[in-house]
């Protein structure tokens, strides 16, 4: 069922650029306007430029970022920065990463995956997008048509994945390079024919589900559709038919899922009159009052969240009560019935129907963008919240993997950034250009 292929990607040459951990940058949802400006300082060859261009304040239609990354692109690959692998590839990669006081390791494999519409089930989502990174993404596609990052697919499979396809992989990686958050990314080209025959029809009969990367996707789609409806007479195989995607068994020890907390502004005395009438009839409430330390504090409370989250839909508020958190457990005769099982036990889903949507009234992808902020540091939540940058704040324990399996396989969608899987995989380790040799 999945198209997987190897693909010939660009890589960085190492000769050329020395340092590997200069040009690399995380994916461009997850930097911030500070880290942007970061990279760009790293390395006049970091990938930020394709990736995730700076917006100037005399950018037009025909000068702008996305147009100044297909010439920096061009320009790369005239200079011999960039260069093209000599023959199909897969490109085998670990994450080995720093994590509760111990070191973790995960394999993945980077390939070109066949587009599937969404409406076959053969790719299945879990997540809504955003018209705003949509259009940004499509913009970046239609200027350099090239995948700088990798959309991260899940796959079910009940043996130990990747690695036993490839028994003959050299010890020694083709890379090594580690971030500034000491994640080490190794990544070795596999080439062998043989080797390759048996991961495609290792996938062949496999479903693939997206963990990360959904706007790329749907854009990769979109993108799809415009070149067959210009180009007839086409073979399939042309690059603009595959996106390069990450596989990462399901069931991988080290798959690690981490909150996305949310935090709420521009509320006004009414909707926060109406939350609290709300929370008086869905949820059961416990409040948390704060120690002297506040890292010691959120320890607590996140540990106090993790063991009510094990018995029910719950999470956290902060800022109602001053510096005290409200442990939110929602009653379970208010869990709404009209909706896909799965979805009725997704704290983040039911977070945004019927606290943030039907109690304070943000109810379009508009206010979203205007009301709510996302992030994974759950202390630097509380303190936006003390300096008040924000009202409220909603601490949230992961989604399980199983429940986004579960989603997905529901045809159903979860709210955006509900899911955060660590680490992700640097854009810029390898390239995909979609046109053809």
């Amino acid at each position: 069922m999945a198209d997987v292929q190897p693909f010939r990607g660009l890589r960085y040459n190492l000769e050329q650029i020395g340092d590997l951990s200069a040009v690399l940058s995380p994916p461009y949802d997850v930097i911030s306007a500070e880290e942007q400006l970061l990279y760009y300082g790293k390395s006049p060859y970091n990938v930020i430029r394709l990736e995730f261009g700076a917006e100037r304040a005399d950018d037009s239609p025909q000068e702008n970022k996305y147009t100044r990354a297909a010439l920096t692109m061009e320009s790369w690959l005239r200079e011999g920065i960039l260069i093209r692998e000599g023959s199909p590839a897969f490109y085998l990669v670990e994450h080995r990463f720093p994590y509760q006081d111990a070191v973790k390791s995960r394999f993945s494999l980077i390939a070109r995956v066949g587009l599937e519409d969404l409406s076959s089930g053969q790719i299945r989502p879990h997540e809504m997008t955003m018209r705003g990174p949509r259009a940004d993404r499509m913009c970046l596609l239609r200027s350099c048509r090239a995948n700088f990052s990798p959309v991260m697919g899940l796959f079910r499979h009940q043996g130990e994945g990747i690695l036993p396809l490839l028994p003959d992989r050299i010890n020694r990686p083709a890379l090594s390079v580690v971030d500034k958050n000491g994640v080490d990314y190794r990544l070795w080209v596999v080439t062998d024919g043989k080797a390759i025959a048996r991961v495609s029809d290792f996938f062949a009969n496999k479903l693939l589900y997206i963990a990360d990367g959904h706007h790329r996707y749907e854009i990769a789609l979109a993108y799809q559709w415009e070149q067959r409806s210009t180009h007839p007479d086409i073979s399939g195989k042309e690059g603009f038919n595959f996106v390069m995607m990450t596989l990462t068994a399901s069931n991988a020890p080290n798959l690690i899922m981490m909150p996305t907390h949310r935090l709420v502004r521009r509320l006004e005395a009414k909707g926060l009159a109406q939350l609290r009438e709300g929370l008086a009839a869905y949820c059961g409430e416990e409040v948390l009052s704060p120690l002297p330390t506040p890292s010691e504090t959120l320890k607590v409370w996140l540990e106090a969240l993790k063991e009510r989250g094990r018995s029910g839909t719950t999470f956290g508020l902060y800022g109602i009560d001053g510096q005290c958190l409200r442990l939110l457990t929602l009653r379970q005769e208010m869990i709404p019935i009209d909706q896909p099982s799965a979805l009725k036990g997704s704290d983040v889903y039911i977070l945004h129907r019927l606290i943030l949507r039907q109690m304070l009234g943000i109810d379009s992808q508009e206010m979203e963008g205007d009301c709510l902020e996302y992030t994974r540091d759950a202390l630097g939540a509380l303190s936006w919240v003390d300096s008040g940058g924000y009202q409220l704040a909603f601490l949230l324990n992961p989604t399980p993997i199983s429940r986004i399996l579960a989603v997905a396989d529901e045809g159903a969608r979860m709210p955006q950034k509900s899911t955060y899987f660590y680490p992700k995989t640097p854009a810029g380790l390898v390239i995909n250009p979609l046109w053809d040799d």
